[in-house]
């Protein structure tokens, strides 16, 4: 009994004490709500109130009128309205022959205003303009008229057109040097795709240096390409790529097909290199050759030469009485099966030019495009039997295209 009692009385003076917390509590809560009310029906609080929600009503009234995209404080829409009116659309027909008989078809480019010794010219892509007939071009404003090409190169894809406009139709757009240009920077794309005059899209330079194969070239690569990410389609061929200060560092003149935004611009270099050539005489002939073929070289071709090179470029096939073949370059001797593909082995392997590293065919082409003229003499650096060897070569001329 005496250990029941006591239990029991332990257990009467822990209700109590909760008791008194939880009433305690209750006084507590009371006095901070009152102070609470008193605060929310102070007109203080209410001149604070009423100044934040004032200020949160001004914020989006401010986003929503106002929406303007930047990009390293450029305005977009300031700068397509800034350079619209010096783009132009191309169009042409197209002669061929059909069982009914000659047939025409249309084709249609895109290009844009530059101005060279304060006469106004069209600068498009050779491959938009040639073998046209009945050019027209039309201008921003809807007008349009007739123009003739007077200078081409297809191993740049690049022509230059006259207009027969009056001169206030005239808008020229500053081209600048694409020497700059690094992987990532923004670039902007304006042309008609599809006929869709004035398209603006967006993106960024994915590489450099890149050659593409073109009909319009024969069998010899586009080289020295700037590879973009900026949606470009048919109908955009010849419009300019510009940075995001207007400038013009190259035109649109390729794409792969299927791909997602995989396309192709000549950098302003080449257009800026050649212009006053194609305006003055009509043509460009300062393309350097060495007279060589070749593949790209790779683990699985080191393997089956027996050589510790993985990148370069290997000579395949060296053409008689060319620059390479003067230079006494080798080509390859040996047909090998390589991953299911018949491939030529044996042959030098180029490393570098004049101390540049050569990676691939990519390198090779563009460092060939960009710093070399023809009767120029590089050195060629080789790897032929496990050594290294520095040869010099005098540069040929490309072959003019039939």
């Amino acid at each position: 009994m005496d250990e029941y009692r006591t239990k029991k009385e332990i257990n009467l003076g822990k209700y109590m004490l909760i008791s008194v917390f939880i009433v305690a509590m209750f006084i507590v809560g009371f006095l901070f709500g009152g102070s609470l009310i008193y605060g929310l029906n102070n007109p203080k609080f209410d001149n604070l109130q009423n100044q934040i929600f004032s200020l949160q009503n001004k914020e989006s009234n401010t986003e929503i009128q106002n929406i303007t995209f930047f990009y390293n404080e450029t305005s977009l829409s300031d700068l397509y309205e800034n350079v619209k009116d010096s783009i132009v659309v191309i169009s042409g027909e197209i002669a061929y022959q059909s069982f009914f008989g000659i047939q025409y078809s249309e084709v249609q480019g895109s290009g844009f205003i530059y101005e060279f010794e304060d006469d106004m010219y069209v600068i498009t892509n050779y491959h938009v303009v040639s073998g046209a007939s009945d050019i027209v071009v039309t201008f921003s404003n809807g007008d349009s008229y007739s123009g003739d090409v007077i200078g081409s190169d297809a191993y740049s894809d690049l022509a230059v057109l006259t207009v027969y406009a009056p001169s206030e139709e005239f808008i020229p757009i500053t081209v600048v040097s694409s020497s700059n240009l690094e992987v990532g920077d923004p670039v902007i794309a304006i042309g008609s795709p599809f006929g869709l005059g004035g398209t603006m899209t967006t993106g960024i330079i994915s590489q450099l240096r890149r050659t593409i194969q073109d009909s319009v070239a024969g069998s010899f690569p586009i080289a020295n390409i700037i590879q973009t990410s900026a949606p470009i389609n048919p109908g955009n061929s010849g419009g300019p790529l510009f940075d995001y200060q207007g400038d013009v560092i190259g035109i649109t003149t390729a794409i792969i097909q299927d791909s997602n935004n995989l396309g192709f611009a000549i950098p302003s270099n080449t257009i800026l290199r050649e212009v006053e050539s194609l305006i003055k005489t009509g043509s460009y002939n300062q393309h350097s050759w060495l007279g060589i073929s070749g593949a790209d070289m790779s683990y699985s071709i080191a393997q089956k030469m027996n050589v510790n090179v993985t990148c370069g470029w290997l000579i395949t096939q060296i053409t008689s009485d060319g620059a390479a073949d003067k230079a006494g370059l080798k080509g390859g001797d040996q047909q090998v099966r390589i991953n299911n593909e018949w491939s030529v082995i044996g042959g030098d392997i180029i490393i570098a030019v004049d101390g540049t590293r050569i990676i691939n065919g990519d390198s090779l082409m563009s460092y060939l495009e960009e710093k070399t003229t023809p009767n120029q003499i590089i050195t060629v650096s080789i790897v032929r039997d496990n050594k290294q060897i520095d040869i010099p070569v005098e540069l040929g001329m490309r072959p003019a295209l039939s």
